[in-house]
């Protein structure tokens, strides 16, 4: 229709993202490493998960703790496991079944466990599945002592929160390596039986922690000063779209309004 388009992009799967180049005239992209999208990219300091999750658009809501049945204080861990079905995820095999029940047996040692699961999940391990609604998942990852799964986007999720992660993929994402090289937020760990038990090893530790708000809420005070309020960007972009896209694309231009 020959109207213009703005994307995003995060995952950059190179075949979608080749495709995709083809229709768009203007990619945003956080600016933590990743592969040049060309003249059409402009990068801003931020990843996507901060358009809902910055402290200026979302306050997690304690009444999630009542839905969940957890008492004031009570810790406990959020698992996530997926189906592997989405184009980007071919070639990527999921945690070992064996590895899945070792994982929340040592974590409920220690905490409650809640199981987010896009597949089918081993019978013995139905009883910890998590049962909020979808609107809810955000609050249940705020209150969470750790979070440890295959999603990305919710290991992310969770460093806007101040949450730590403990993440496995082969390829990993450009985000959440960012995350663990210069906030401490995330733990990324591949998909191989040696990485998947010291993935295992690490979420206890975080399990055993006795104050871990105070210990990550710092980093993640550290992570918001870098980063800024993704909503507010984008209005202002789209708003302001075409004009400002030249003066967005200068080194010198002042992210910091976006605060």
């Amino acid at each position: 229709m020959h109207k213009p388009h703005i994307a995003l992009e995060d995952t950059f799967n190179m075949e979608q993202v080749k495709l995709s180049m083809l229709f768009t005239d203007i990619v945003l992209t956080g600016d933590y490493p990743h592969p040049s999208l060309g003249k059409k990219e402009i990068k801003y300091p931020g990843y996507h998960e901060l358009a809902y999750l910055h402290p200026n658009v979302f306050t997690p809501d304690e009444s999630v703790l009542d839905i969940l049945r957890v008492k004031q204080g009570e810790k406990y861990a959020i698992v996530r496991f997926v189906a592997w079905k989405a184009s980007h995820d071919i070639g990527h095999s999921d945690i070992f079944y064996e590895n899945k029940i070792k994982l929340v047996n040592t974590l409920s040692k220690h905490l409650r466990v809640f199981i987010s699961s896009e597949a089918e999940i081993p019978e013995e391990l139905k009883k910890f599945q998590i049962n909020v609604p979808a609107e809810q998942m955000h609050n249940a990852l705020a209150f969470a002592q750790l979070f440890v799964g295959e999603s990305g986007t919710m290991a992310s999720e969770c460093a806007c929160l101040g949450v730590p992660s403990v993440y496995l993929d082969n390829k990993g994402r450009g985000y959440t390596d960012d995350l663990e090289k210069f906030y401490g937020l995330v733990f990324n760990y591949n998909e191989t039986i040696k990485d998947q038990l010291a993935a295992i090893k690490k979420a206890e530790e975080l399990a055993l922690k006795q104050n871990t708000k105070e210990e990550y809420l710092p980093k993640r005070e550290k992570f918001l000063a870098d980063k800024i309020d993704v909503s507010a960007f984008l209005i202002w972009f789209v708003e302001n779209y075409p004009e400002f896209v030249k003066e967005t694309r200068a080194k010198d231009f002042d992210f910091g309004r976006f605060k």
